[in-house]
């Protein structure tokens, strides 16, 4: 019984493997798409606002403050 086992759960690592990786490079290009584009963030901040406070939160517990209220300035001021 141990013996059958034992390839069923090498794919079941690997495909959590995978799966994490896939999440991790994800995050990753989400974020830096999100720290280079103003534009992008105003698209986030409609249509997943949650993942663009994680942001926001991610950026000023690192030091950098101010970006949430440039975008916010700059979106108000598009809209006139």
């Amino acid at each position: 019984m141990a013996r059958t086992m034992e390839p069923l759960a090498k794919k079941i690592f690997k495909g959590v493997l995978v799966a994490e990786l896939v999440g991790i490079f994800g995050a990753y290009f989400l974020f830096k798409k999100m720290n280079t584009s103003q534009d992008f963030r105003q698209t986030m901040s409609k249509k997943f606002p949650f993942i663009l406070e994680v942001y926001y939160k991610s950026i000023e517990q690192s030091g950098m403050y101010g970006i949430r209220e440039q975008d916010q300035e700059k979106w108000l001021n598009s809209k006139n």
